[in-house]
């Protein structure tokens, strides 16, 4: 799935960060309906978090629950500390990846991450 729309607030500065999270595994032998993917996003997301670790506890969360063959999660968010304080970039966002088993390897990573820039 991509562009899962998603918000979490940075517990660093305690200001939003809003983004887009995309998700691929595949299967070993069980699968999730694809309402939970968004689901779990939005658990994970709903305290306050920094972007890093929330990436890396939905792939966690997958291992754990399905043990899949192969997991990537990509995020791309705009923080509102970057985009407020500071260096105020407003045009800028984050991007994250946590990438467990068969999507690991560089032809098949490389595969999703096309499929997920395909949508843009």
């Amino acid at each position: 799935m991509r562009d899962l729309a998603f918000r979490s607030v940075c517990e660093h500065h305690l200001l939003p960060f809003l983004g887009r999270a995309h998700i691929a595994y595949l299967p070993g032998e069980k699968v999730v309906g694809l309402g939970r993917l968004p689901a779990l996003v939005d658990c994970l997301a709903a305290r306050p978090q920094v972007q890093e670790r929330l990436t890396e506890e939905i792939a966690e969360a997958l291992q754990t629950g399905l043990e899949p063959r192969g997991i990537l999660v990509v995020l791309d968010a705009v923080h509102g500390c970057v985009t407020t304080r500071g260096s105020r970039q407003v045009n800028s966002s984050t991007v994250t990846l946590a990438v467990r088993g068969e999507l690991a390897e560089p032809a098949r990573r490389a595969e999703v991450m096309a499929l997920i820039g395909a949508g843009s």
